[in-house]
Order: C-alpha cells, then structure tokens, then sequence
C-alpha cells in the first residue's frame, strides 16, 4: 500500500512538474547576451554563470526577467533597467523565444540580423534605446511576428518593404528615428483585413515620405520662389540704380553751384 502511495505521488509529481531537459542553446543564449551587455545597476543580480546553465526548473526561471515554458526561454522581459552595452546575436539561440523586450534601455549598435532564427518570435520590443544602422529585412523570417516596435531609436536608411509580409502584425512602429525614403506601400497602404498603420508609426523620420506621411520634400525652387527672387533682385537692382543716380545729380549740382559761386566772386570789385 505504501509503495503505491509513493508511485501515485511520483506519478503526479512528475505529471504537473516534468523534469526540465535543459537545452544547451538557451544557456549559450543567455550567457551571450550577459556579456555583451552592462548591467550598471545591478539589476540582473542572479544572471550568473551557474544560473545559466539550469536557467528553468519546471515552470519556473531562475533568472530575472526570463519566463519558461517545457524548461525552454519563451520570454525574456528586461525593460527599464538601464541597460548598457549591444544585443548579442546569440540571442538566435532561445530557438522557442517567443517574446523579447529590452525596450527603454541605453543599448547601442545594431539590431542582429541572427533574429530571423527566432522562427517562433511573436513580439519584438527595441524602443527608445540607441540602436543604429538598418532595420533588418530577415525579420520578415519570423512570420508570426504581430508587434514590432523600434521607436526612438538612431535607425538609418529604408523601411524594408518585405515586412509587409508579415500577415500577424498589428503593431508596428518605427518613429523618432532617421530613416529615409518612401513608407512601403505593403505597410502604409494595407489592403483587405490586414491592420494599417497611421502617421504615428512613421513620424519623426525627417526624410521618411509618402502614405500615410506627406509626398517627398523637393530640394528644387518651386516656380513661385523662382519668379519671387526674380522680382526681389529686379527691385533691388532698380533702387540702387536711382539711389546711385540721385546721388550723382547732388554731386554734380554741387560742384556746379561751387564754380557757379566762384565766378561770381572773381567778377565782385575788392572795396
């Protein structure tokens, strides 16, 4: 009877609390992201080296910020924790990361390309960190992406059309930063029931045109300022010739009525 007992006990045990095979990728993951980045305030006190290596235990994480899931990282959330430093591509290696959030942090250097491996990533949080460079087209890898937000950020060049592609995503914002060219159209004009997005996710890009943002800014003199410059330098032109004409009648009125003057005194008996 007693070792029935402790069978149904281990039975149940082992049923609500499998046993977690850790996964070599996720320790590498975390271990890699620690060091790429800095911790100033000691806010990510347990990543440890020996944390790393058993990050999960049933449904439990050992480490700040990281929820598990079947002892695999499915979500990593490390907002506001004044994080220094770069995101590590080996954050690749959380292969069943579905959430990352490192938004409002002081992280630098460019979002990894490695991120179009996290085939099962579904939210995308970089906002107001100082990230640079471009907004990789790979993400369109991730096809079950429904949040991508990158706002206040220092990202350059093109809004890459392929994201377009992504038919989950209902967020996407990308203002305040230094992008440039035209919104594509597979983001700015969705057609069907997929979600729009309006001049919020794309304002703040100085050289960021077309739907829902206004057309490209000319460099070109419109017509109006050319005929207007015309006008004013003609003006001008013609108010210096008569001040210069003016000016010149004086004179000369001058100097006549001096030798005018002269004469006449010449011709004045001396008394």
């Amino acid at each position: 009877m007693e070792f029935s007992t402790l069978t149904l006990m281990s039975i149940l045990i082992f049923t609500f609390f499998p046993p977690s095979s850790q996964d070599p990728n996720d320790q590498s993951c975390l271990s890699k992201l620690y060091q790429s980045i800095r911790d100033p305030h000691h806010n990510l006190m347990n990543w440890t080296e020996p944390n790393f290596a058993n990050p999960c235990s049933g449904f439990l994480s050992n480490l700040i910020g990281a929820t598990c899931n079947n002892g695999r990282i499915y979500k990593l959330s490390l907002p506001n924790l004044s994080l220094q430093g770069s995101i590590s591509p080996y954050i690749s290696n959380c292969t069943n990361l579905q959430s990352l959030d490192l938004s409002n942090n002081s992280l630098t250097g460019r979002i990894p390309t490695e991120l179009q491996y996290l085939v099962n990533l579904a939210v995308l949080k970089l906002s107001n960190n100082h990230l640079s460079d471009v907004i990789p087209p790979s993400l369109s890898m991730c096809a079950y992406l429904n949040v991508i937000d990158l706002h206040d950020n220092a990202l350059t060049g093109t809004i890459p059309p392929q994201l377009g592609t992504l038919v989950r995503l209902s967020v996407f914002d990308v203002s305040n930063n230094k992008l440039s060219g035209p919104v594509p159209a597979s983001l700015g004009n969705r057609t069907g029931s997929l979600p729009r997005f309006n001049v919020s996710s794309f304002s703040g890009n100085k050289n960021l045109y077309g739907y829902p943002l206004g057309p490209m800014k000319s460099n070109e003199l419109s017509v109006v300022a050319i005929v207007g410059i015309g006008l004013g330098s003609g003006l001008l032109s013609l108010m210096l010739s008569f001040t210069v004409v003016c000016v010149w009648l004086r004179v000369t009125d001058q100097k006549m009525a001096a030798e005018q003057e002269g004469k006449i005194s010449h011709l004045m008996p001396d008394y």
